[in-house]
């Protein structure tokens, strides 16, 4: 730390902590950014909070809240001050008549699961991993795969955010509505979510079983039930073969009978699966013929209408293996435009442009397996739509997401066509991008486009945080009107350079704009 900083901490309420560290390398949990802020702090109580926003706004220095860096965008960059909630993670109430739960923001989910767990309660709902905090979770519109739930904000009731000037607000639907709206998916620009009222359900678990189909095959069920039939479902395409695992559960009372495993689906098939796919980064012609090894190791499926089945608890059987470093593009789109997308861009993929109208050329072009398939449906929520909320408010959403591993930390060669035009595609058929995720050619005029809400969050952003404390380079670069004439907020942070990582990915360096 600055010496000058530590005088400046040792002068604002000297009986409270502050938890900082200079020595702090933060990375993104694939590992695509790196970066490293001068500060790197740890609250543990609200008053901790409170002084490290009364310390950055004295010493002109921008806060980043980060959880575990899930992103793999350069969202959570910065070489300003990090604060990490880690250790603000505590089960505050549990109302076990309404099943309500109060808990500090920065616990993370696995940790919630838990704790809900030993109470006889459950999350309603789960997104493919558990490592998030809370707050990181909604704050960047986390989602499942069931028609019968919504976003992970849904269940969200009423929360406190630490605004720039120290305030603790509670905001809900009743109380600062606005902000409420605007703080559902914050993108970490208006303040420190500090509380959280959840509405959690029952424990529960469910028998799910996951089959493998040709792609028309799905295709012809879109609409016969294949979405509807059970309360969770998502499919898993691999576009060389043309075909689909469908994985559908639904919660049941029947005993655990944990998934069935063999030698492939094991260490020997990771780490077999990850070699191969290190080499396709210089023979990418080798990744159609890998599907079929992907469908072996991962699901341990030799032909059609093989399938597996298991009972587990939900907030595990909800969940799956990401297995590598990987970059992910996923989309939203209305559900009954998924029949077109998925035709689209299959017929790109194996070579007819003419079928797939995509003005992007495809040789030489190989991508990885599988695309993830998800949906939801946030139009029954009578609750509080966010105003960032990327889903669509007349039905059903569809998700696509064109994963890319990156073996070893090393960058697959068809990543900058392939992701052009899957995102011409998704543009063209009225797509959102995740926002969490990499999306690559989205300008600023095409975010406000696709959000008629986005001037309401721009304008609570101004209003809880006028000078920028929560400002970085992606915020400006994406969604910040340059209506000021490019005139930066007084603690604005800008990135100054990206480059190479000796070991893999990038590092990003920052500065303040204004002195």
């Amino acid at each position: 730390m600055d010496p000058s900083e530590d005088w400046q901490s040792s002068q604002i309420d000297p009986d409270v902590p502050f938890h900082a560290s200079s020595r702090h390398c933060h990375q993104t949990w694939a590992k695509t950014y790196h970066s490293f802020p001068e500060l790197y702090i740890q609250p543990r109580t609200t008053r901790e909070i409170r002084k490290i926003v009364a310390l950055a706004q004295r010493c002109r220095r921008r806060l980043v809240i980060v959880g575990c860096g899930h992103s793999p965008s350069d969202l959570t960059c910065t070489s300003a001050w990090m604060v990490n909630l880690d250790h603000y993670n505590r089960i505050l109430n549990i109302d076990k008549s309404s099943n309500l739960v109060t808990l500090q923001a920065g616990i993370r989910l696995y940790e919630l699961i838990a704790r809900l767990k030993e109470n006889g309660l459950a999350m309603p709902n789960l997104g493919s991993i558990d490592n998030q905090s809370i707050a990181g979770a909604f704050a960047t519109a986390t989602h499942g795969s069931s028609t019968r739930h919504g976003l992970l904000s849904q269940s969200v009731l009423s929360l406190k955010i630490m605004l720039a000037d120290g305030r603790e607000l509670r905001c809900a639907p009743d109380e600062h509505a606005d902000l409420f709206s605007a703080a559902l998916v914050s993108l970490g620009a208006l303040g420190i979510i500090t509380e959280v009222v959840f509405q959690a359900v029952p424990a529960f678990k469910i028998q799910w079983s996951q089959s493998l189909h040709p792609l028309e095959e799905i295709v012809g069920d879109w609409e016969k039930g294949l979405w509807t039939q059970t309360e969770f479902t998502r499919i898993w395409w691999l576009p060389y073969k043309k075909k689909a695992v469908k994985w559908r559960a639904d919660k049941t009372e029947m005993e655990i009978r944990l998934p069935p495993l063999n030698r492939w689906t094991g260490v020997l098939g990771f780490h077999t699966y990850h070699t191969l796919l290190y080499i396709s980064t210089w023979f990418p012609k080798i990744l159609p013929a890998l599907e079929s090894f992907v469908l072996r190791v991962q699901y341990g499926f030799r032909h059609d209408g093989a399938h597996t089945m298991a009972v587990q608890e939900g907030q595990s059987g909800l969940l799956m293996n990401c297995l590598y470093s990987q970059f992910v593009n996923e989309w939203a789109i209305p559900l009954e435009r998924g029949p077109e997308a998925l035709s689209r861009l299959s017929a790109w993929l194996h070579g007819d442009q003419e079928t797939s109208k995509i003005p992007y050329d495809l040789d030489g072009i190989y991508v990885h397996a599988p695309i993830e398939v998800r949906v939801t449906n946030t139009s029954t929520n009578p609750g509080t739509r966010p105003y960032l909320d990327n889903t669509v408010p007349s039905g059903p959403t569809l998700y696509l997401n064109a994963t890319l591993y990156r073996p070893y930390n090393t960058d697959p060669p068809c990543r900058k066509r392939y992701y052009e035009a899957f995102e011409w595609l998704m543009k063209e058929l009225g797509g959102r991008p995740h926002w969490a995720k990499n999306f690559t050619t989205v300008t600023k005029d095409e975010f406000h486009s696709m959000y008629p809400r986005m001037k309401d969050w721009l304008r609570v952003r101004s209003e809880v945080d006028p000078e920028g404390l929560f400002v970085g380079d992606w915020h400006r670069r994406l969604i910040l009107p340059n209506d000021q004439g490019e005139v930066p907020l007084r603690l604005e942070e800008k990135v100054s350079k990206v480059e190479p990582a000796k070991t893999g990915g990038l590092n990003w360096f920052g500065q303040l704009l204004a002195v």
